[in-house]
């Protein structure tokens, strides 16, 4: 059987004095590893760009996380700060979202990709986590490494996808942003919360395709993390045509 093929969602980088479409190696690798799919970049060119017709010869989209914030403007806000931006990635993903719910394919998203989704069905992001009681990213002075292991436990909606992927009420997961969800976009079902109420899983199934995605990074340090691993093996049964609640056996 030929391997499904994923499109992963590139950033706009700046490498010397131009720019490039982009994607973290860690994300790539899981995808195609644990989710043993086939993976193609999917550049953030709104004005290039025919999602749909992407999106028609694509088996399901994954939204990465990245240094980037999405505009507040997407979203309502008039604030300016909180960058960097990506507008270029904001409306590529906005276009791809759509054509992927009008196309009957699936959706994932890690990080920022979970906070795409969001805005994507009308819910906004709050920009303070930096200052909540529980922490949501590591202190600026710990090393990338460091930052990346930062962790909290979660809460797992009983019956939810990720408990019965997980096998538990509870997972421990690495943090690693100072924004969140604010207002829940319509539509989506909470899969998981902090301690401190803060959204940190959802899922949906809009057209008729799972969406899946989660706050935390399990890109990270996959191999050595079994429900990590998991949510790219969803990813790979998404692919291959399975619904929200077949996701899980």
């Amino acid at each position: 059987m030929t391997r499904p093929v994923v499109g992963i969602i590139a950033c706009t980088r700046r490498i010397g004095s131009e720019f490039a479409q982009a994607a973290i190696n860690r994300y790539v690798d899981a995808a195609i590893r644990y989710g043993d799919a086939d993976a193609v970049l999917v550049p953030a060119l709104p004005d290039l760009l025919d999602a749909a017709n992407i999106v028609a010869r694509l088996d399901g989209i994954l939204l990465t996380g990245s240094p980037s914030n999405v505009e507040p403007a997407r979203y309502g806000d008039a604030a300016t700060g909180n960058g960097p931006f990506d507008p270029a990635r904001d409306a590529t993903v906005a276009a791809l979202i759509a054509a992927a719910t009008a196309a009957r394919r699936p959706v994932f998203g890690v990080c920022r990709g979970f906070q795409e989704i969001n805005v994507a069905y009308g819910g906004t992001l709050r920009r303070d986590l930096g200052d909540a009681a529980l922490p949501h990213h590591a202190a600026d002075t710990v090393d990338f490494v460091a930052m990346f292991d930062h962790e909290h436990d979660v809460a797992l909606a009983p019956g939810g996808v990720l408990a019965r992927a997980f096998g538990g009420d509870t997972a421990r997961v690495n943090s690693v942003h100072y924004q969140g969800v604010d207002r829940l976009g319509a539509g989506l079902t909470v899969e998981a919360c902090a301690a401190d109420g803060q959204i940190e899983a959802v899922s949906a199934e809009p057209g008729g395709a799972p969406l899946l995605a989660v706050q935390w990074h399990p890109e990270w340090a996959t191999a050595d993390h079994a429900d990590r691993r998991m949510f790219f093996t969803l990813l790979g049964r998404a692919l291959r045509g399975a619904s929200l609640q077949e996701l899980v056996p």
